[in-house]
């Protein structure tokens, strides 16, 4: 070859090899078949492990390092510069807070979060109305100005999850009776509270549950029979104590979680029972005697009187008129709504209070549809003297439903005092019952 065609070959090579590297690095990021998405599943495979491996250097075989893994994957909590959890730290109140909230979203592959679906449907009307309105701009991220926890702060307010002004401090340690007391107020606006007799016989159980006052003694006592919140081994609550960052997300996964709750069983010699709750959850209630216990079971022969029409939730019996009037107070008992659609009777117990009643809506026909299981509870409740009763539940409901105005009443009857409520524009009549004291 000579000099001139080696020179031309060099000029050649020096020109091609970039423009083939060029046209290579176009053909796989414009997609050439297999190439580029091979390419794209390298990066999120690379990326998931890195997701997947412990972010903490200091929760390697900690008791809760599963707790913490799953809640970094879903976004909830943050760790320190250092690369840290500090697991065995207490928690503070505002990082508490911020945990609580975004317990209740979910984050999406772009990072962004939204209120889990679940959530807002267990909220009250007006809670749901104060996120759509107040806070349709909330985006769960802390403050860039100002204090970082705001946000947090100011909707777990708002949403009467806890009461911001009796904080001084929301850099303080949680105790676990402000755990306990934060718990109680979220159940409340999110589910139900247990029967008051029954937590408070369970958390008696804990020696140094005196050393709380009445309130917090009320918070701990949910906290407990719910199965969020357990005491230690040494047969204490703890009152006093404070909570780790590691316990404050167990106890987080339990609030918002109810398969991660300890199980509490009813026990049927000290008069507890099970019974169903609106929205197809449970709980325990604790009859003050045998006589209440026997009249729940009253309750429930009373209601298969009526057919399919009646409902029986808590301790209290609903009679409807027909299917289509039982399904528009369960709508609207469902979705929290007042006014509206109600029942035409119903069969209470209040075993807080020692009490029993019955209501009646006098609309037409029904003192007829209804006489059955009101005779039936009547009969079992003042048994010799349930003659004397039907007489003059009869006369006043008689009174009542021709449109003649009654005043409220009150007589004994056998062993009991009964109370009579009249509302005489809505046609309406509570019969109270309690035990009559000595």
């Amino acid at each position: 070859m000579s000099i001139r065609n080696w020179e031309e070959a060099v000029k050649w090579r020096r020109w091609a090899l970039p423009m083939v590297c060029l046209l290579i690095g176009l053909f796989v990021f414009a997609g050439l078949p297999g190439l580029g998405h091979m390419n794209g599943g390298l990066v999120a495979q690379a990326a998931g492990n890195a997701q997947e491996k412990t972010v903490f250097k200091d929760i390697q075989g900690h008791w809760a390092q599963q707790e913490i893994e799953t809640m970094v994957k879903q976004g909830i909590l943050d760790g320190y510069p250092d690369g840290t959890f500090r697991p065995n730290e207490p928690v503070k109140v505002d990082q508490f807070v911020k945990m609580l909230i975004l317990s209740y979203s979910e984050q999406h592959p772009n990072l962004e979060r939204t209120w889990k679906g679940g959530f807002l449907e267990v909220l009250s009307e007006e809670n749901r109305t104060i996120l759509k309105q107040d806070y349709r701009y909330f985006n769960f991220k802390p403050a860039m100005t100002g204090y970082w926890a705001k946000p947090y702060i100011d909707v777990a307010s708002d949403l009467n999850f806890l009461n911001k002004s009796r904080y001084s401090d929301f850099q303080a340690a949680m105790t676990r009776e402000n755990v306990a007391e934060v718990i109680y107020y979220t159940l409340q606006e999110t589910e139900f509270l247990e029967d008051a007799e029954f937590s408070r016989t369970v958390a008696a159980s804990y020696g140094d549950l005196t050393s709380a006052t009445d309130r917090q003694q009320k918070f701990i006592a949910e906290a407990l029979i719910k199965g969020i919140m357990e005491g230690y081994p040494d047969g204490n609550f703890g009152v006093g104590k404070t909570v780790s960052r590691a316990e404050s997300l167990v106890l987080l996964s339990r609030l918002t979680d109810k398969a991660e709750r300890l199980p509490i069983q009813a026990q049927a010699d000290k008069l507890q029972r099970q019974v169903p709750t609106v929205g197809g959850g449970q709980r325990i209630v604790a009859f003050p005697d045998q006589q209440m216990w026997d009249a729940y079971n009253t309750l429930q022969k009373a209601g298969k009187l009526r057919g399919t029409n009646y409902d029986l939730f808590d301790t209290t019996l609903r009679l409807y008129r027909d299917e289509k009037e039982k399904k528009a107070v369960q709508q609207a008992t469902n979705v929290g709504a007042t006014g509206g659609a109600t029942e035409e009777a119903a069969i209470w117990l209040d075993p807080t209070y020692n009490t029993y009643g019955i209501t009646v809506r006098l609309r037409e026909g029904a003192l007829a549809r209804n006489k059955e299981s009101i005779e039936l509870f009547a009969n079992e409740l003042f048994t010799y003297d349930a003659i004397a009763f039907h007489r003059w539940f009869q006369s006043i409901c008689t009174e009542v439903e021709a449109g003649r105005p009654l005043a409220d009443k009150q007589a004994i009857v056998g062993d009991y005092t009964v109370n009579v409520l009249v509302d005489n524009d809505a046609q309406t009549v509570v019969f109270s019952i309690a035990v009559t004291q000595p």
